[in-house]
């Protein structure tokens, strides 16, 4: 946590618009108090009412609802502005965080009309990171129509997608900043305790809506979220926008159930087909929020009661047909649910998880990514030192006590810029609470904890927040906004006349203007010394800028060609499904490139440089010509690492890992981690078009009791297999050593290549002797023939290998893929 004087340009500003607002509010007060005296006495009733019984007076609009909502818009505008401003200012441009870069590449992937696109060959020039194969339920791959998905659920990337139809994916965000202001002023307004939005009574109902309005626009966490591409801003607009329905069609069903309108005109089912459209596009945004949503309506339906009546003593009130209005929502809800189960669909070849089956072929141990407790939770890859440092011990209570509290000590400044003005939406949630009314807004918050603990992995960062829990964002401000227009209710009462009640009315007074240039003051001055820190940490990591740039592609002067990234940030950036005459790639720095040049025609080739200095700082952007023999070369090399992420995963699991100042080819290898007993084995795929009659010649690395096989399969059938023994048996300490296997030709009509690296556990280390020395035996323990074309290879270990430094893959045993090496071949001539 960091907090100080302001340092940045925009923090400076926050404390200026501070200072202004209190200012501007104790001149107010001071001018009100004036008035006060000039006319003493209540102010006599308005012409016409004085007659009317109260509930005649609670149909009458408010005169001063139509300038709240004019000023609800103003506040909707400003948050816009603010949200465009921290593009350019905090984003400097663009998306910057992985997630944001990967929603970037679905919505334009949707653009183009696909929710998976045809992959092509060669694959390892597109996978990667949170990119998953679409045909694992079949043979796709045999038939060459093998697709690619983006992981993540649809809902947000299909909005995202209109902005790129338009020519403008970045005011997508902005515009959904101005909607969810308003959003949250309905939400406010509707959910009042007391009484409906349309009543007229009480001085806190017209100002908690827009005192909600104003927290909403000047929240930092919400312009962060509506800035980068992320998809929590459309899910707290959802979520709104479900809520407020929903107390809409209960409050209109017992006026619609006296003239019994039909369902199509019937203003409470249009409320509820509405709460359900939000609901469904929540599920299909972020599912664990529609949860949480889910349980919130319920809460929402529960019975009210008069605050201080016996359940006899309660007026009867009008059956809301809550029947007519739950099969209202349901409709409502199908087009995001059939969208989420499409995209599903389209990613996994099943209606499957598409990140439940990303992370089972590209992370582990095995079943590392659920949602739920218990041992094995949390993947090492993708949150290795998380996993390690929290879940030693599984995903119990304690550990998901950790979590959820690691989670709420970074939300606390969410809402309102400082940890301290989270109390204000804690005394909000306790005002709601108190009445039946608005007790599903006291609800939400906790749902939506609840919701996300099943979950093990913190997804906290600076700027972003406790980002799982910023889906309800919009019912904090409106608790806060509760808390303090009961503040200045209290204040502001003739009752209040001692002590702390006087000086409480001299900060906070009833009149709308002061209270809410008071109440502004309090998160500009939170941004300025504290959140404001957050967000400069955010600017300025990974280098300070977005990963790739099409601006700095066109000043280089590259008008057609293929341009190569060497980040997964910058290449889901730059990639389009539907290429123009720019296409961009991941750089490989193997015979992978040279093979994406040719399948795409031989164009000219760049390669964008994206280097970060070492003490940190802004990044420097190079684009150099990238150069290709025109014949093509008799030996080549594929590296190991650039077959992540495999086909396939049986009990075990690859890692691209570091191995600098070993024998290992580049510095780098694809390790398999076996689990502790049962089969282990990784599938990888090979670029099928160049390897048709070349010879190829896998090259394993090993280390201490690392141990295995590598099976080469053409089609499905396996042709050959090579057999390694380990290289130092019983020495977890022993240097990495490298072994270049026998070659073994690839048939000329091969459509189907895949090589299985099969690592040995300890059960398996001494049968992988015994058939090294006397050949497999078969059940009857007879000698059996070998395989069609098997290899035994005995490591030595290398005096002169270099371990991998300490906790790198030669500090245990290893069995890893380094490379594999081609000879002869096809060009694409051939």
């Amino acid at each position: 946590m960091r907090a100080g004087l302001p340092r940045d340009p925009a923090q400076w500003i926050a404390l200026a618009l501070s200072v202004a607002a209190l200012l501007a509010g104790a001149w107010l007060l001071r001018r009100d108090r004036s008035s006060a005296v000039a006319r003493p006495g209540p102010a006599p009733p308005r012409p016409g009412l004085a007659g009317l019984d109260p509930a005649a007076r609670a149909s009458i609009p408010r005169p001063g609802a139509p300038r709240g909502v004019a000023v609800a818009a103003a506040l909707a505008l400003a948050a816009a502005l603010i949200s465009a401003a921290y593009v350019a200012v905090y984003l400097r441009g663009g998306p910057r965080i992985i997630d944001a870069t990967s929603y970037w590449l679905e919505a334009r992937a949707m653009a183009a009309g696909y929710l998976a696109w045809p992959l092509g060959e060669p694959e390892a020039s597109v996978l990667g990171r949170f990119l998953v194969r679409g045909d694992a339920a079949g043979d796709a791959a045999r038939r060459g129509a093998a697709e690619v998905a983006v992981i993540f659920p649809p809902g947000y990337p299909a909005l995202l997608a209109l902005g790129f139809l338009a020519g403008a994916p970045l005011a997508v965000g902005p515009l959904l900043a101005a909607a969810l202001t308003l959003a949250t002023y309905d939400l406010a307004a509707r959910f009042a305790p007391g009484a409906p939005a349309s009543a007229g009574r009480g001085a806190r109902i017209p100002l908690a809506p827009l005192l909600a309005a104003l927290f909403s626009a000047l929240c930092a966490a919400l312009r962060y979220h509506t800035a980068d591409t992320m998809s929590h801003g459309l899910a707290a607009l959802c979520f709104t926008v479900a809520l407020a329905s929903a107390r809409r069609a209960l409050d209109e069903a017992p006026a619609a159930a006296a003239g019994a309108p039909r369902w199509w005109r019937d203003p409470a089912v249009r409320a509820a087909a509405l709460a359900g459209v939000a609901a469904g596009w929540l599920a299909a945004t972020r599912p664990p929020s529609a949860l949480a949503l889910a349980a919130a309506l319920l809460v929402a339906l529960l019975p009210e009661r008069p605050p201080g009546s016996a359940a006899a003593d309660a007026a009867p009130r009008p059956s809301p047909r809550l029947g007519r209005l739950a099969a209202a929502l349901a409709i409502g809800a199908v087009p995001g649910l059939a969208l989420l189960a499409a995209h599903q669909r389209a990613a996994t070849g099943a209606f499957a998880s598409s990140q439940s089956a990303y992370y089972a072929v590209s992370d582990g141990p095995p079943g590392c990514f659920r949602y739920g407790f218990g041992e094995g939770v949390g993947c090492l890859l993708e949150h290795g030192d998380f996993v390690r440092h929290n879940l030693a011990e599984g995903y119990g209570f304690l550990a998901v006590a950790g979590t959820t509290l690691r989670r709420l000590k970074l939300h606390l400044v969410d809402a309102l810029n400082a940890e301290p003005l989270a109390l204000l939406v804690i005394a909000g949630a306790a005002i709601a609470f108190r009445q039946p009314r608005s007790r599903a807004l006291a609800a939400a918050p906790l749902l939506q904890i609840a919701a996300y603990a099943p979950f093990y992995f913190d997804g906290n960062y600076p700027g972003g927040g406790a980002r799982f829990f910023a889906d309800v964002l919009p019912v904090e401000h409106a608790l806060a906004a509760l808390a303090c227009a009961a503040i200045a209710e209290r204040a502001g009462s003739p009752a209040a006349g001692g002590g702390l009640a006087r000086r409480l009315r001299a900060l906070l007074p009833a009149p709308f203007v002061p209270a809410a240039l008071f109440a502004a003051a309090l998160p500009l001055a939170g941004f300025a010394f504290r959140a404001g820190f957050d967000h400069a940490a955010l600017r300025d990591r990974e280098g300070g800028l977005p990963m790739f740039d099409p601006a700095a592609v066109a000043r280089a002067g590259v008008a057609r060609g293929l341009v190569f990234v060497d980040t997964d940030h910058g290449f889901n950036l730059g990639f389009d499904p539907a290429p123009g005459d720019v296409a961009v790639l991941r750089y490989r720095g193997d015979a992978i490139d040279r093979m994406a040049w040719e399948a795409r025609g031989r164009p000219p080739a760049y390669r964008y440089g994206f280097a970060i200095p070492d003490g940190g700082g802004l990044a420097s952007v190079s684009i150099a010509p990238l150069a290709f023999d025109a014949a093509p070369p008799r030996e080549a090399l594929i590296e190991g690492e650039s077959l992540w992420p495999p086909r396939a995963q049986r009990g075990a699991w690859a890692a691209p890992e570091h191995a600098g100042g070993t024998c290992a080819s580049g510095g780098r290898l694809l390790a398999v981690h076996a689990t502790a007993s049962g089969e282990a084995v990784v599938r990888v795929g090979l670029p099928a078009p160049w390897l048709r009659g070349a010879r190829i010649s896998p090259r394993v690395a090993v280390s201490g009791d690392g141990a295995g096989e590598v099976v080469l399969a053409v089609d499905g059938a396996p042709i050959h297999v090579w057999r390694v023994e380990p290289a130092a048996p019983g020495a977890p300490g022993a240097p990495l050593t490298c072994a270049e296997l026998p070659p073994h030709p690839i048939p000329e009509d091969a459509v189907g290549i895949e090589l299985s690296i099969a690592r040995a556990n300890a059960r398996q280390h001494g049968k992988l002797r015994r058939d090294a020395r006397e050949g497999p035996r078969d059940e009857a323990g007879a000698a059996a023939p070998a395989a069609a074309n098997a290899a035994r290879i005995h490591v030595e270990a290398a005096a002169g290998s270099a371990p991998g430094g300490p906790g790198g893959p030669a500090a245990g045993g290893l069995f890893a893929l380094d490379a594999v090496a081609v000879a002869g071949g096809n060009s694409v001539d051939r």
